[in-house]
Formats: C-alpha cells, structure tokens, sequence
C-alpha cells in the first residue's frame, strides 16, 4: 500500500498533464506514454553520457519537453478544429507516437534500460518493509510539482485563464482571454511533467519504445476513472488504482495486477458514466 500511494503520486503527475490537456483543448494526447519514455530516455542520455544526476538533469529534461510540446501543439494541435477535432486528435496524437517510437528504437535499440542513481538501489526501513529511496524521492517531487501546478492554476491570473478555458472556451474569449495561447501554454505544461515522470518511471521500471503502449492505456484509464478534464480526480483514480494493483499482486497474484485497472473501470463507468469527479454536463467546446 506503501508503494502504491508513492508511486501512484507520479502516475498522477503524467496523468494530471494527461487531463490538463483535454479539459482546455478537448484533445486527447495518445502520444503521452511515449512522451513519458522520450523524458525517461532523455534521463537515461544525460545520466550514462555526461555524468548528470537523474533530478539534476530535470532541470534540462523539463524545460527540453515543454518545447517539444509547444511545437506539436502548434504544428499539429492547432490545425484541428470543428466537431471531430476530439477524435481527429486520437489519429494525429497516435501518429505522432508512432513517429516518436521508431526514432527512439533507431537511437537507443529495442533492448530494455532502466536509470541507475545509488538511490534508485539503496532502501530505507519504514513500518517493517523495505522501500527504494527513489519511491520516497519521486513522491517528493510529484508532491511539489503538483502543488506547484496548483499554485499556478489557483494563485495566478494565468491560472485564471486555464480555469476559464476549463469551463467554457467561448466565454473565456468573450472576456478577453487568448484561448490559443492558453492551449499552446497548456499543451506545453502537460508534455513537460512527462520529463519528471520518466525519470522516476525509468528508475523504478526496465522500459524501451514498446513500454509506453502499457503505459498509455494504464494514464487513460486513470483520467477516464477519475473524470475526464478533472485534475484532482486524476490524483485520486492515480493513487486508487496503483494502491489497488499492488495489493493485488500481493495478496492474489501479480498477474490480475494489470488487469486490476480495467476490471474497476469497467465497474465505476457503469454505475457512474463520467467518471468518479466528472460532470454529467458537456464540457467545453
């Protein structure tokens, strides 16, 4: 349960950016697994090739995502519009992933890697059992990005404007917001807390190109969980999900721990359609 709650944490952080970007720009990002590996990879590079601390390297790693997202959003996102601008978005988003994906298995090959940090193999006793220093540091920093995310969404007049948008993108123009600035900006923040969910993904898990399928499928079921567009669902449904996976393991076997997610989706969609903290209203256009 431990383990659950500390990892669930930054689940919640990749999937946070997840939902950030469909509540303002209706978009769903299938391309954020591989965009978590591409931060992972991004880690791995400055970690083997130049010597460069995991957390110490986010300081490059985040900034160089928040980039890579801009320029999708600008080349690709933007170009959508209209009702099927949702769907449209899955295609593209999928393609861009494929894209991604072979570029990273010419660069790194399709063997698997894992990051190496002396706190990635050194554990710390705590109520009896033994945990990875990682698991504690990962949960400080998507503690921390978290809140900082909140801070800004909640604190600033910037924040005001995502909220805007959050609620209803017509209105938020009426009254003088730069609804495409604002998506541009968001689309960046989402793909840049991927940098910082890789590299503690990658240092807890052996992954390559391929492992962002697993991946992609365990973030939407968590924001579909927790309610599409809603930022505290995806933390709750984050933290539920991976608490629950691990008790499975433990307790029943570690092969129903994947499966886990789907079963309680499955479960909470058909009592309540929206989402554990969705709205039954339409969202945003």
């Amino acid at each position: 349960m431990l383990d659950g709650v500390l990892t669930g944490s930054v689940y919640a952080l990749m999937a946070t950016g997840l939902t950030l970007i469909f509540g303002v720009m209706n978009i769903i990002n299938i391309a954020q697994g591989i965009l978590v590996i591409l931060g992972a990879y991004l880690s791995y590079t400055l970690s083997v090739h130049f010597g460069i601390d995991l957390f110490v390297g986010l300081i490059i790693t985040i900034p160089t995502l928040f980039v890579v997202g801009v320029v999708v959003e600008r080349l690709f996102m933007a170009r959508l519009k209209g009702p099927e601008r949702t769907s449209m978005s899955i295609l593209v988003t999928y393609a861009i992933s494929l894209i991604i994906e072979g570029s990273l298995n010419m660069i790194y090959s399709i063997n698997v890697v894992q990051l190496k940090a002396w706190y990635v193999d050194k554990s710390f006793p705590i109520f009896g059992v033994y945990l990875p220093y990682i698991y504690l540091f990962g949960f400080i920093l998507a503690v921390v990005l978290l809140t900082s995310l909140y801070i800004m969404l909640y604190r600033t007049r910037f924040g005001a404007s995502i909220r805007a948008s959050l609620a209803d993108q017509v209105a938020a123009a009426l009254v003088g917001i730069n609804v495409a600035r604002v998506s541009t900006i968001c689309f960046g923040l989402g793909i840049a807390v991927t940098a910082a969910g890789g590299m503690v993904y990658g240092a807890t898990n052996a992954f390559n190109a391929s492992t962002s399928y697993d991946l992609i499928s365990r973030l939407l079921t968590i924001i579909v969980l927790g309610g599409m567009g809603s930022l505290g669902g995806a933390l709750l449904a984050a933290i539920l999900m991976v608490t629950l996976g691990d008790v499975v393991a433990v307790v029943w076997s570690p092969i129903w721990s994947s499966p886990t997610f789907f079963f309680v989706l499955v479960i909470v969609l058909s009592l309540r359609p929206q989402g554990l903290f969705g709205k039954q209203s339409a969202r945003v256009a």
